[in-house]
């Protein structure tokens, strides 16, 4: 079973940008489609971003598109999500999650089976 530990998080200003990592170890990487998530205060957990293993096609959400960008270091085991022109309303704890497999797009929470602890961005204005 793979693990994930995120790391990255921090305060930024309205405009700046943060990169955020996840290292998975326990697993074979390469079999895993990879995803962000994120939480707001008083809000659920929605989708930021996914990529598919074998072929690397990312997908995101619509709030992040053109901002954000998720990318993967199979020597490094790692999951990487570039986050440019922050917004305050990117404010929340952002968690990294997994699934086996190889060539479906996920992007439903329920469709990942493992996660790490979170990492938290805080955007100021």
């Amino acid at each position: 079973q793979v693990q994930l530990v995120e790391s990255g998080g921090g305060l930024v200003q309205a405009g700046g940008s943060l990169r955020l990592s996840c290292v998975a170890s326990g697993g074979t990487f390469s079999t895993y489609a990879m995803g962000w998530f994120r939480r707001a205060p008083g809000k659920e957990r929605e989708f930021v971003a996914t990529i598919i293993s074998n072929s690397g096609s990312t997908f995101y959400a619509d709030s992040v598109k053109g901002r954000f960008r998720i990318s993967r270091d199979y020597a490094k085991n790692t999951v990487y999500l570039q986050m440019d022109s922050l917004r305050p309303e990117d404010t929340a704890v952002y968690y990294c999650a997994a699934r086996f497999s190889l060539s479906v797009r996920l992007t439903l929470e329920s469709q990942y089976n493992t996660w790490g602890q979170g990492t938290q961005v805080t955007v100021s204005s």
